[in-house]
């Protein structure tokens, strides 16, 4: 009973300091608004859930739990990997673990105490999401018979291992000191990835059938296309699945229908969910031995590691010298120095890598290169507005008259410097031949920075624009003109120009913030 008392001590902890901040609400009215948007009219241009291109179920208690279990398997076991995370390593980084270890707490109950409470925090947003998908289903009036069972049954099959396995990930990447920031930030996103296509891509088609073992992949796809499969529906005309796409347009004019009363969930799906769960308990309980080592590792020692960087990097204060001739120069180069001194030798290898791509490779590799150098500065982008909020230090820095103008000009300038001094190379070599990509690139460049600095402020985190910008960095390398500056650069250029307005407004709105005021 104490070690019960203990465990639900932590976790309300963890849940009162999640519910009293502000992201927390947000996130839930979003994902509300979000549910709601995945049940549209029949005559709306896009399909959440779409079968062979154009069809989907009635609005009925199971379709409808169907397409929130689907959602909440993918993309909240992505959106929620942010949410949940950095409990942990507010504890290591704030003493608290120094306090909590005295106690006869173990150290494998404190770590399934914080799985646990992303659990429930995850489980919050997906009932949130449940009552909303309720009420879709009545305004929809397709389907009005209520199965509470069908609504729930999807949710517990698909997405709570989903969820499971991104709160373990939430745990780890807290513990491993390298992957408490930004650079697990970015490997999430790229193992998210894989979790959704491997499972898929290794099951093969055989006659419209995946074929593959009892353990199915996290997300519950290949269990879902298989149900449909068995259902053998008539509205298919007996034509096996080759087409399944989540949050899709609508690509012909109607869309087909079809009854889907009952999910029919065989003992193998279920096996495989359980087997899932099992080997997320088994992560968090591995994870405990490693507990201490990960939380001797605090700021202090990367601060030590900074020290040291700058110091090799002597010749960037001879670089900057001559900027440092009045006090605006003096602050710019101050804002390089402070963001470059922290860059350890990979960082500046993959730098010259990247520069030397823009400047020898093909045209299709140029734009993956330059793609590749603004991520190596989207930590810069995405703290530039958090760093005196982080370091307490906003109540001394800014108390100077006009302080915060010159600051924020100074940042902005240091900032645009991050993003188009990597990518000059490709800038130069566009110049003459394609100026429109040359274009593209310093637009797309200030556009990052911008919106880096605005979402970070807005937000008061760097999660938010560091997702946004993994996620549009990787559609983009498939080709997406988003930030591929060779598919269609003019008309990328355009709506980033055009949007600029936009960041900059939102930056100056949030000067209070900068001032320690908010």
């Amino acid at each position: 009973m104490t070690g019960l008392r203990r465990f639900g001590a932590i976790l309300r902890a963890d849940l009162l300091e999640r519910s009293r901040a502000t992201r927390f609400w947000v996130v839930i009215v979003l994902i509300a608004a979000g549910v709601w948007w995945c049940f549209p009219p029949a005559n709306a241009p896009y399909l959440a859930v779409a079968i062979n291109v154009n069809h989907r179920g009635l609005y009925s208690s199971a379709w409808i739990g169907m397409v929130v279990g689907l959602m909440y398997s993918t993309l909240l076991s992505l959106l929620g990997f942010y949410v949940v995370r950095g409990t942990l390593t507010r504890d290591i980084e704030t003493r608290v673990w120094q306090l909590l270890v005295t106690t006869p707490m173990t150290r494998a109950g404190y770590l399934f105490a914080k799985w646990c409470s992303h659990l429930i925090v995850l489980g919050i947003i997906v009932s949130v999401g449940l009552v909303v998908a309720l009420a879709a289903q009545w305004v929809r009036a397709e389907d009005r018979h209520i199965d509470l069972v069908e609504l729930i049954k999807p949710t517990l099959v698909l997405a709570l291992p989903a969820l499971a396995i991104c709160s373990v990930f939430a745990v780890w990447f807290d513990l491993v000191p390298w992957l408490r920031r930004t650079a697990g930030n970015i490997l999430y996103f790229f193992v998210w990835v894989a979790l959704l296509t491997v499972p898929v891509v290794q099951s093969t088609l055989h006659n419209g059938t995946m074929t593959g073992g009892a353990l199915r992949d996290p997300a519950g796809i290949v269990t879902f296309s298989r149900s449909i499969q068995r259902a053998a529906l008539p509205e298919l005309g007996g034509e096996p699945i080759n087409n399944f796409n989540i949050l899709g347009p609508l690509v012909k004019e109607t869309v087909v229908p079809f009854a889907w009363p009952r999910w029919a969930l065989e003992f193998g799906d279920l096996r495989a969910s359980l087997i899932w769960l099992a080997f997320a308990a088994i992560g968090v309980i591995i994870a405990a031995p490693f507990l201490e080592r990960a939380a001797a590792h605090t700021a202090q020692p990367a601060a030590q590691t900074q020290a040291r960087s700058g110091r090799r990097l002597r010749w960037l204060t001879r670089v900057l010298a001559p900027l440092q001739r009045n006090a605006f120069g003096t602050l710019y180069a101050a804002e390089l120095q402070f963001v470059l001194r922290q860059r350890a030798g990979w960082w500046w290898l993959a730098l010259l890598a990247s520069c030397g791509v823009q400047i020898f490779a093909p045209p299709s590799a140029v734009s993956i290169a330059v793609i590749a150098a603004w991520m190596l500065s989207l930590d810069s982008y995405a703290h530039a507005a958090l760093r005196e909020r982080d370091s307490g230090t906003a109540a001394f820095v800014y108390t100077a008259t006009g302080a915060t103008g010159r600051i924020l000009r100074a940042r902005g300038l240091a900032l645009l410097t991050l993003a188009w001094l990597p990518t000059l190379p490709a800038v130069l070599r566009y110049a003459a031949t394609a100026p429109a990509a040359a274009f593209a690139v310093l637009v797309i460049g200030a556009s990052i920075a911008s919106w880096g600095y605005a979402l970070g402020a807005l937000t008061r985190n760097a999660r938010t624009f560091e997702l946004l910008a993994v996620a549009l960095a990787y559609f983009s390398i498939q080709g997406l003109p988003v930030l591929n500056i060779s598919a269609a650069p003019i008309s990328t250029a355009l709506w980033h120009l055009a949007l600029l307005p936009v960041a900059i407004t939102l930056a100056l709105l949030a000067l209070p913030q900068l001032r320690g005021r908010a």
